[in-house]
């Protein structure tokens, strides 16, 4: 076996056959420069593997491979029922790996694999059906003007798109980015996080087998300052799609501005949860763990702030806290009864430390967690559930993203008062509302400035549904029909069926 290959056993006893290399023209290959990055375990710390770094004379040849393969008839020419059947061969390829997939996405990632399993491959497969479901229905429309004249539109794809995901959801965001992508007849580069390469590189060597044209979709890893600055300022890519960081997010619009790229961004969060008084108290203490606590806390959407009505502060403080305590197994994440594994990285696991820090020092109070969680086998980058209560609009954890398993209580005394202290905030990403009242639960949705509210539930979402925020928590919409728009372009075509002047 060549060094662009090598076989691991996953810590659930798993055997497989992991790429190294990068993904470019159907083939696997060697960075031009022959660095590496080494992927980590964050459960115990240790390597599990080496793989090629893409830098920009990478992103140039893999650029160079998508632009070819968009002019070939091959691709731009295919029969829109045979895009649709290799899109879903796609899916059920994915289907057929789903165990390994979900292996891969643990051992590097940390969540548990329950949730990779159950939750993010589900995800993946249904996504990409459900945009080879859209394949065929592309079209656009007549507009009567006049008997002289004959208008009507196309939607035509954008051309090369260069794609970005993150380390949270490393295969559910490539596919949110991909479906679309592909239905609409794009060619893709896309980028894994340097930190969660190994899934996305696997991928590769589905794409080759469902029989995807060489250069359609181009699969690198690299780091951000290198491989995804060049790839965001490329020349020759129409439109960059990121998930991430705001920071980031922004440095990608300034790159992508060299040749006034399309962009759709989907970036950070501190979503707010408002639960009123006469709120089901069972459901809103579920839903708020689920909301905060899953995935680590490693979400964009993630409910980190919640606001309580005054009335029934106490009593949800103290159901919560109770309620976490008893659901927030933290542990092993190949484990059955796991719902929290390590965070990411180092970093970010320091990072959630720092605001831990922060909060105490501008006397938050701290009643839950507050420290690392070393009962798994005394490594890894395990964070105990943290829960802040008496905290102040004005305080850091209030108003950063911490990205973390941490969460902020605060009351409020009127519904004026918590859509005011909801909106107080840069970012516009998910909001929750918790109330029995029907009116109010619409009426307050309305008045949330936000991409997404949810109404008696936190973080709910459908491949169906549109997502993405608004203020600094993004541009653009993934997912549904939406997500079609963000990778065509509406051509009008104008016939002069008369003498016109």
């Amino acid at each position: 076996m060549s060094d662009l290959f090598v076989e691991l056993t996953a810590p659930n006893g798993r055997k497989y056959t992991q790429p190294r290399g990068l993904f470019i023209n159907n083939e696997f290959v060697k960075s031009k420069s022959g660095e590496t990055i080494t992927s980590i375990n964050p459960s115990d710390e240790t390597e599990i593997a080496s793989v090629y770094a893409a830098g920009p004379e990478d992103v140039d040849i893999a650029v160079a491979a998508a632009r070819k393969a968009f002019k070939d008839p091959s691709w731009r020419d295919m029969d829109t029922n045979a895009r649709a059947d290799l899109l879903w061969k796609f899916a059920e390829l994915i289907e057929q790996h789903r165990e390994t997939l979900a292996t891969i996405e643990t051992w590097d990632n940390g969540k548990p694999y329950s949730v990779s399993y159950n939750d993010d491959l589900s995800e993946v497969i249904n996504c990409i059906k459900y945009y080879a479901g859209w394949a065929n229905k592309i079209h656009g429309q007549v507009i009567d003007t006049s008997p002289a004249k004959l208008a009507y539109t196309i939607l035509e794809p954008l051309g090369v798109v260069g794609q970005i995901i993150p380390w949270n959801f490393p295969l559910a965001m490539a596919a949110w980015k991909l479906g679309p992508a592909l239905c609409t007849g794009n060619t893709v580069v896309l980028k894994a996080a340097e930190q969660t390469p190994l899934s996305i590189l696997y991928l590769g060597t589905l794409v080759k087998e469902a029989g995807f044209p060489p250069g359609v979709v181009n699969l690198i890893n690299g780091e951000g300052r290198k491989a995804g600055a060049a790839l965001a300022s490329h020349l020759d890519v129409d439109k960059v799609a990121f998930t991430g960081s705001t920071a980031t997010g922004k440095e990608i619009m300034k790159l992508a501005a060299v040749n006034m790229k399309n962009v759709t961004l989907e970036t950070g969060g501190k979503s707010p949860l408002l639960m009123f008084e006469d709120a089901d108290l069972d459901q809103a203490v579920k839903w708020s763990h689920v909301g905060i606590m899953y995935n680590q806390g490693q979400v964009c959407t993630a409910t980190s702030r919640i606001l309580v009505h005054e009335s029934v502060y106490d009593k949800f403080v103290s159901s919560f806290k109770d309620y976490v305590s008893k659901a927030s197994v933290v542990g092993d994440p190949f484990a059955d009864e796991t719902f929290q594994g390590p965070q990411v990285t180092k970093t970010q696991y320091e990072r959630i430390l720092s605001y831990i820090e922060s909060g105490k020092s501008e006397g938050a109070e701290l009643i839950a967690g507050g420290k690392p969680y070393k009962d798994v086998n005394g490594k890894g980058f395990f964070i105990a559930p943290t829960i802040f209560t008496n905290v102040k609009d004005n305080m850091k954890i209030y108003r950063e993203e911490v990205f973390g398993p941490f969460v902020v209580i605060s009351s409020f005394k009127t519904e004026e008062e918590a859509v005011e202290r909801a909106n107080d905030t840069t970012y516009g990403l998910g909001a929750a509302v918790f109330t029995q009242d029907i009116t109010r639960g619409h009426r307050v949705a309305r008045r949330i400035e936000a991409g997404m509210v949810w109404i008696n539930s936190s973080n709910d979402s459908d491949v169906r549904v549109p997502f993405g925020g608004v203020k600094q928590s993004g541009i653009g919409r993934e997912l549904g029909e939406a997500g079609l728009e963000a990778y065509t372009n509406r051509k009008a075509i104008h016939v002069n069926l008369g003498n016109r002047l």
